[in-house]
């Protein structure tokens, strides 16, 4: 095993190392700094930009890698924005301004940015390109195009912008490119004076990769007999000749980056035939996929060059160099342009061809007819473009019999590639206890305009939020429509990190031109969507006031959850409001009511910032949370509608589903507690108590046999899905170094971006034997050799399933199925767990199926579900399904660094429950601790006996019997009627049960005292504790002065005493001494009993076996009258109308289409 060091990919320049593209861009001005130096240079590099996807963590990078910057006299400043860091980089090019003030001979620079950002900066470009470089210094524009536009607002083809500046582009293909196409980049920049781009792409950026390096290899070459132009082609001060710059970079600098591409041989020709028949043109992430498609055809490249074909790779794409193209085009019969999104090298190769009397045919994006052959707008596909070079290969007769077989097969597993259940889908959304899950609502009627940030997820529910503008655009589509429309105003959100960027400009903009319009400035403190990172200089809230102010805007308030923290502020202006956040609906109902500009400034942390933070022991954690008690909650689901919070889940219970509150992801908002309701208790000190697991030793593992590795005739593809921030890209950063460690070739491809939020991300992992076998870095349609499904739904997901191959495809499946977003705003959604698992069984086939309970095993036995990815590791290596050794797997998990013993000790189970599962179920039950999925009582008689037992506990026996007298008689119904399953009787047992047991405060304070609720504040935390409860007192609380509804407050530990008193008066409720039983809720809750026994008792008078089931399903409406208050009485009012209307339906039911089975 090779001897590995985290440090290799940043201090080894000669050897093999594991490596991701933006730590290559990170290592790259360091290679030139050594390159400098050993030509006698005293330079320094300017790294500057600004963020975003696929380049969203290079900033939080190099902020982490200062100490190497430093040693390389490296300067990284952050940009603001895209153009102004492009500027800086531009005046970096100056130093002959200020000849006898330098302190280095050149400066070479990076600027940074993603696709709109490389739109946006079309004006600096120009300038900058057209002024020159200096002669030692030399600028490298790193593109990050987000081809898919996955974590885009539109898709990105940066090249397009920089050809319209005439600056040359460089494609690399993978990350074992950028550190020769970088090096180039610059030198070409200082030869030719030009800037010169340099694209990457997800694939690229986000690849971890086996990569060969030597720091020696890199010499550059100067043409000899190219035509300069009269002056100097570099930087010149003081020099102003608009007309003359465009001449010298048309006739003379770009013609001279033609030449210097060929001299330094940037365009290669990887695949060579002496038949020349079929010639291939690509770049780039093409290039792969294109290496990938002849190996779908089972072509290596001597079969290939045997039949006719040949492959010209283009490095530099813009402007594409001609007498190379030339050489390879000449004898071949046919050229295929292969280029991913709108085609480049093409025109450009078809202008060059153009009149060549012996010039081969060339087809594209189109074929000889003109008919499309390739999209212009969507991603390649290897499997795609191997049956395209197949229909090439039958073109020009070269197609033979074993092709035209293979071409069927993948003709015929394209057509069978599964695609992702919209059902079963996993999608992202605000984390836990985001303040943005409520800054972003709206008062009723008006509505707002998102921005770009993470605020923008609010499109993703709101339907009152609509489509935002592009980064810094904020407001300006308002004050454009605004004339145009009935509607008197509009509120905006803005980040703060956007503000920072360009966004004050909106609200200059709205200024000056009268709209009336509300900025929501949604300050977080951090530029939560990359990453978390700082602003990228001072913005502070009352900054942002003065600013806002002095810009002519009519008002600003201070929207905060700490408003003491502003009110000492004394920077803030004594004319700025500020209030608390529960307050926000009335500052919204006054601003939007003002003419004019108007600001809101809602502060509060971005909660997963929050949780860092205090991890560091930056922060204050406060020893506060929230808690529900499970018998007083009635699963009515206002918690989740007033904090959509991701950390309050489903809680299956006997008497329907509840609510629980995650404790290990809870960021501490707090917002729940306002939903109302009375199960919510404070708790103030001691700590969540973790759940202790088993004590593992090494003996559990001495007889685990290993699986033998075997070489690999081409990579080994294995996906690995999951949810975003559960440590799934763990998986594929320890297994490639593994491979890594023991001589093998990896790449690892991470699907991340916004899906980080919460949504399925995705680790496309390959390992070869070879760099050479690794090729494109997805993981196609029908390619993967393992699929790793750390939750059942991300596996589901378009990535995950359409690499599925029946014929191929291992599926390991974790049974556990974490809630979706989608509950937070739908209390009974079904998370389709079953229909989940059909879907991938029927991708894969029963037979290459394998569920695992993974979740519940790693909590039961380590104490924590964070084991359950590398747990689930173990388990497939111990099938043999993942091809390195276990003491290559636990040396990568002891270099991680991260929970060592832990890591290790979840991938031995996992390992253990492969080879002897039942060893494993003894260690459950040694523990005591064998989690089943909950199952409700299904049969009629035990149902009814439970609910028996909790009305005689809730009242009295007597009361009890109101409920047996009517269950007794739809039971009697349902076997009347010969239906022995009895769904209706189990319907009934249920929904009647449910409004019997109405929680009155007499219910409610039983709930608290009879035992079950310390329980379980005992199983939930550990050290002292005091508690609080949040109630409303119908009998003397405040209403909200705008929706009317009681207010909730927090009483002390008192209340456990009170209740205990409170719940010995049970014997009063419905009785004229029931001060409680007057009030209108409480009325209306006994006049329901006897409404639903009516309508059951009217039910069973008509039933027949057309209205059976809408029988049940009226019966069941009565699980949906829950709630407390407001909450109860809106559903009420739902569930009356639905009596109404299926009761309609049952007199007079439609054609039995279906009889009840019986």
């Amino acid at each position: 095993m090779n001897d590995v060091k985290l440090t290799d990919k940043f201090t080894k320049n000669k050897g093999r190392i594991l490596i991701s593209g933006t730590q290559a861009l990170i290592k790259l001005p360091t290679l030139q700094k050594q390159l400098d130096q050993k030509i006698g240079l005293n330079t320094a590099g300017f790294i500057s930009g600004y963020r975003g996807s696929p380049l969203g963590n290079f900033d939080a990078q190099l902020y982490t890698s200062k100490k190497l910057l430093d040693e390389y006299n490296l300067v990284f400043q952050p940009g603001i924005n895209e153009d102004l860091a492009a500027t800086a980089i531009w005046g970096t090019q100056q130093l002959d301004n200020l000849p006898g003030e330098v302190s280095v001979d050149g400066v070479f620079s990076m600027w940074y940015g993603k696709g709109p950002g490389t739109d946006r900066c079309g004006d600096i470009f120009k300038h900058g390109n057209f002024s020159g470089t200096h002669k030692n210094g030399g600028v490298l524009l790193v593109a990050g195009d987000d081809s898919p536009g996955k974590s885009s607002t539109v898709a990105n083809q940066s090249e397009l912008a920089m050809m319209a500046a005439s600056i040359p582009v460089v494609y690399p293909s993978n990350v074992g490119e950028f550190f020769e196409f970088g090096l180039f980049g610059w030198a070409l920049s200082r030869y030719s004076g030009l800037w010169c781009g340099f694209k990457s792409v997800n694939e690229t950026v986000e690849q971890t990769a086996t990569v060969d390096i030597d720091l020696d290899s890199f010499e550059f070459t100067i043409p000899e007999g190219i035509e300069t132009p009269e002056r100097d082609v570099h930087y010149k001060p003081r020099t102003y000749s608009p007309m003359q710059d465009e001449v010298d970079v048309t006739r003379y600098k770009i013609p001279m980056a033609q030449a210097f591409a060929r001299a330094n041989k940037i365009d290669k020709t990887p695949f060579s035939s002496s038949i020349k028949k079929l010639g291939i043109v690509t770049a780039g992430k093409s290039y792969v996929d294109v290496l990938r498609a002849l190996e779908l055809l089972n072509l290596t490249k001597e079969q290939a060059q045997d039949l006719g074909i040949s492959i010209y790779k283009v490095g530099m794409i813009y402007p594409l160099e001609p007498r190379g193209l030339l050489e390879f085009a000449k004898g071949h019969q046919q050229l295929f342009f292969i280029e991913e999104k709108k085609a480049v090298i093409e025109p450009q190769a078809s202008h060059i061809l153009y009149n060549i009397a012996d010039r081969p045919s060339i087809v594209g994006k189109k074929d000889l007819k003109g008919n499309t052959l390739l999209p212009a707008d969507i991603q390649l596909e290897p499997m795609s473009l191997a049956l395209s070079i197949a229909d090439r290969l039958d073109e020009l007769n070269l197609l033979n019999e074993t092709l035209e077989a293979r071409s069927k097969e993948l003709q015929l597993a394209l057509g069978q590639a599964a695609n992702m259940n919209p059902e079963t889908a996993r999608s992202p959304y605000f984390c836990s206890g985001c303040p943005h899950s409520r800054s972003t609502k709206l008062p009723e009627g008006s509505k707002a305009t998102s921005g770009i940030g993470c605020h923008a997820m609010a499109l993703i529910t709101n339907t009152d939020t609509l489509s935002s503008a592009h980064m810094g655009g904020e407001g300006a589509t308002w004050y454009g429509i605004a004339p145009f429309t009935t509607r008197k105003h509009m509120f905006q959100n803005l980040g703060d990190g956007t503000y920072y960027h360009s966004g004050y400009m909106g609200i200059r903009g709205s200024v000056a031109s009268g709209a009336n319009i509300t900025f929501k400035i949604l300050y977080n403190d951090a530029v939560a969507m990359t990453g978390g990172q700082a602003h990228d200089g001072p913005n502070t809230v009352a900054n942002i006031a003065k600013q806002t102010l002095a810009e002519g805007v009519k008002k600003v308030v201070i929207v905060t959850d700490k408003p003491e923290l502003h009110q000492a502020d004394k920077d803030i202006p004594s004319n700025v409001e500020i209030k608390h956040r529960s307050l926000l609906e009335e500052v919204q109902l006054e601003l939007r009511d003002i003419e004019g500009t108007t600001i809101i400034i809602n502060e509060q942390t971005c909660a997963t910032e929050k949780r860092r933070r205090r991890k560091r022991g930056l922060m204050e954690d406060i020893p506060k949370r929230s808690f529900i008690n499970e018998a007083v909650c009635e699963g009515c689901g206002d918690c989740s509608a007033q904090a959509t919070c991701v950390s309050i889940l489903p809680n299956e219970t006997e008497l329907g589903r509840k609510r629980k509150i995650d404790q290990s992801n809870c960021n501490k908002d707090y917002t729940c507690m306002e939903g109302f309701c009375p199960s919510f208790v404070t708790v103030y000190g001691g700590a969540p108590r973790k759940p202790k697991g088993i004590t593992i030793s090494d003996e559990l593992f001495e007889d685990l046999p290993s699986p033998a590795t075997k070489p690999l005739a081409q990579a080994y593809n294995i996906m690995v899905s999951g949810i975003g921030g559960t440590g799934v890209i763990t998986i594929g950063a320890i297994l490639s170094m593994a491979a890594h460690m023991e001589g093998r070739a990896a790449s690892v491809y991470d699907m991340t971006g916004l899906a980080q939020k919460g949504g399925a991300v995705y680790s496309h992992l390959k390992i070869a034997d070879k760099i050479s076998d690794l090729n494109s870095q997805r993981i196609g349609k029908c390619e993967s050799d393992l699929v790793i499904g750390c939750d059942l739904l991300a596996a589901t997901g378009q990535d995950a399933i359409q690499s599925i191959d029946n014929n191929r495809t291992l599926v390991l499946a974790n049974s556990n199925v974490n809630p979706t977003f989608q509950f937070q705003f739908m209390p009974d959604i079904d998370f389709n767990n079953q229909l989940a698992e059909s879907t991938l069984k029927k991708a894969s086939g029963d037979i290459n199926y394998t569920s695992i309970d993974a979740t519940s095993i790693a909590l039961n036995l380590l104490g924590d579900s964070i084991a359950t990815n590398m747990m689930m590791v173990g388990y497939a290596f111990q099938k043999g399904l993942i091809p390195v050794s276990s003491d290559a797997i636990v040396k990568a998990i002891e270099l991680n660094g991260i929970a060592i013993q832990f890591n290790i000790n979840a991938f031995n189970i996992g390992r253990l429950l492969a080879n002897n599962p039942n060893k494993i179920m003894v260690l459950l039950t040694q523990a005591g601790k064998i989690s089943t999925e909950f199952k409700p009582l299904d049969n009629v008689d035990e149902i009814k006996a439970h609910r028996i037992k909790l009305l005689t506990d809730y009242q009295d026996a007597a009361y009890a019997k109101r409920y047996i007298n009517l269950i007794d008689k739809v039971i009697t119904a349902d076997n009347a009627q010969g239906y022995k399953n009895g769904e209706l009787s189990k319907a009934v047992a249920r929904g009647f049960s449910r409004l019997m047991a109405y929680k009155d405060e007499y219910e409610v304070a039983r709930l608290y005292t009879n035992g079950h609720f310390a329980e379980q504040l005992n199983n939930q935390f550990e050290g002292d504790i005091n508690i609080k409860f949040n109630l409303a007192p119908p009998l003397f609380s405040k209403r909200d002065p705008i929706t009317g509804h009681l207010i909730k407050k927090e009483f002390g530990n008192y209340m456990i005493s009170i209740f205990g008193i409170l719940a010995k008066f049970k014997g009063l409720r419905g009785g004229i001494f029931d001060i409680f039983g007057y009030t209108a809720e409480r009325k209306m809750e006994r006049q329901l009993i006897s409404d639903y026994e009516a309508l059951i008792e009217s039910l069973l008078d008509n039933l027949n076996d057309k209205n059976y089931d809408l029988a049940v399903e009226i019966s069941q409406t009565a699980q949906k009258l829950r709630g407390y208050g407001h909450v109860k009485e809106n559903n009420v009012k739902i569930i009356k109308q639905a009596w109404i209307d299926l009761k309609k339906e049952f007199v007079n039911p439609k054609e039995l289409i279906f009889k009840q089975a019986v």
